[in-house]
């Protein structure tokens, strides 16, 4: 049965309004493509609108900035509990609109709560500094939250990256407004339904449902938005980059894309690492943006590798992803899938040997089958572009310094993975690799408690870990001059 679909408006000032052009536009389910709601169609008017309401939320003597921090902390927790309580109608509603298998959803549930308390706990942890200073001057700094900040969510995980931007916000002291990707609105309302129910203040979170070239693009040109957190393609994130400096001087967060390399060594412990490379880039279909679509693999070893790898593809059931046995489920729309399908053949086009896979399953839904491509080489569009699909495009290499300068040899630089149980192997790897993330002997290891971003054109700055508030705080100094006698 299908998960009710309880908010379909923008959510502006704890209210529940309209489009002010009375626009909405059409939510699928990518199960079957059917449409699910018509959700209300914000522009640049109710941008408008839910920044002022987010810059009155932040005024000095407003409600939200005179709490506590540690009582910022306590909503923050409430918050939480709400979302537990609720925990399998939110999964079930974002696998619903976004495709991703119920098992994954429910998992995420519990990473969401994690961190929004892990989040909470870093509220009252915010702290200046007492500064030495020559002469009679004492100095010391604060950190104090920049302002509005506006949130833009991706659609391939929209509930945790919802929870986890505004909950950084929110610890950090600032308001919010938050652009859902379109493509995947509703868990993004719910969460705001909860947000309401626990008690924050009115304009504190705010939810613009739209279009980026119209909502997204308003909020980042905005000039009351003093910060912008976006995650998506490098495309879109370079365009931000230059808008978040037309109208005012924004900080900026970016999370890009990826291309990440995963490299098995001979030495490997193949019993781990086969199946460990399936997951790395068929979870969610390949729709994540640290999916080992590189897999490195040590001559040593390549034929044996290549044909489990097939075993393990072919294994995967894909069928529907709210029923709990599936593994592998379909593409957010048909745009992606077609993008997909595009992808598998340049591979084929261009010489990459396709062992299993590369077609479309069925003609309801966005489903693709899990595709394998041997033999590929480093000048291959499949290896050199992210494809962020069902995709696994396998290489061949000789040593650790040649395949560290192959998996160097791209403008990502997010995440990288190495499975070996040689320690200098693993070293040498992580030292040397330009990713922001390195996994040895694992792939997807996340925790609120570390860093998350990436090198080059991956990102800038980071999210989750101790220091992640930084990222929504200014830093003040004070200076104060003391008598010469006392």
């Amino acid at each position: 049965m299908a998960p009710q679909i309880k908010y379909t408006k923008l959510f502006i000032d704890n209210e529940w309004v309209d489009a002010k052009s009375g626009k909405t536009f059409e939510t699928r389910t990518p199960h079957d493509g059917s449409v699910i709601a018509k959700v209300a169609e914000g522009d640049k008017a109710d941008i408008d609108e839910a920044v002022k309401a987010a810059h009155r939320a932040f005024h000095r003597n407003s409600e939200w900035r005179l709490l506590d921090a540690s009582q910022r902390a306590v909503l923050l927790n409430k918050l939480a509990d709400l979302i537990k309580r609720d925990a399998v109608y939110l999964a079930e509603l974002e696998t619903y609109n976004n495709g991703m298998v119920i098992g994954m959803s429910m998992h995420f549930m519990d990473a969401v709560i994690a961190n929004i308390r892990y989040l909470a706990s870093l509220a009252d942890k915010i702290q200046g500094d007492t500064i030495p200073s020559d002469g009679d001057t004492f100095a010391y700094t604060l950190k104090q939250p920049v302002g509005v900040a506006g949130l833009i969510l991706p659609w391939n995980g929209p509930i945790f990256i919802f929870a986890s931007k505004v909950a950084t916000a929110l610890a950090a002291g600032c308001t919010v407004v938050v652009k859902p990707a379109e493509q995947t609105p509703l868990t993004a309302l719910a969460l705001a339904a909860l947000v309401a129910e626990a008690g924050f203040p009115r304009g504190v979170v705010n939810v613009v449902n739209g279009y980026g070239p119209t909502a997204g693009a308003a909020l980042t040109h905005h000039p009351q938005v003093a910060k912008i957190s976006f995650t998506g393609s490098v495309e879109v994130g370079k365009l931000i980059q230059q808008a978040a400096g037309v109208n005012n001087l924004k900080r900026v967060t970016l999370e890009l894309g990826g291309k990440s390399p995963l490299v098995i060594m001979d030495d490997a412990d193949l019993n781990v690492a086969i199946p460990f490379a399936a997951n790395a880039v068929f979870t969610h279909q390949g729709q994540v943006c640290i999916a080992a679509s590189r897999l490195y693999v040590q001559a040593g070893i390549y034929d044996k590798f290549v044909a489990e790898a097939v075993k393990h593809a072919q294994a995967r059931k894909i069928g529907n992803p709210a029923d709990a046995t599936t593994q592998h489920g379909p593409q957010v729309d048909e745009e992606m899938m077609t993008k997909v399908l595009g992808y598998i053949e340049k591979g084929k086009k261009e010489g990459a040997k396709l062992l299993t896979g590369g077609k479309r399953v069925g003609k309801m839904g966005y489903y693709i089958e899990p595709t394998v491509f041997a033999d590929v080489k480093d000048n291959m569009t499949i290896a050199k572009e992210e494809i962020f699909g069902p995709v696994q495009s396998i290489l061949k290499f000789d040593t650790l310094e040649e395949v560290i300068d192959r998996a160097n040899d791209t403008s990502y630089g997010l995440a990288a993975g190495i499975f070996t149980t040689n320690v200098n192997n693993a070293l040498q790897f992580s030292k040397h690799v330009e990713a922001g993330v390195v996994w040895v002997n694992q792939y997807f290891a996340m925790g609120s408690q570390a860093p998350f971003g990436g090198f080059k054109d991956s990102g800038i700055g980071r999210e989750s870990g101790f220091h992640c508030v930084d990222a929504y705080l200014e830093v003040k100094t004070v200076s104060i001059s003391l008598p010469k006698k006392f």
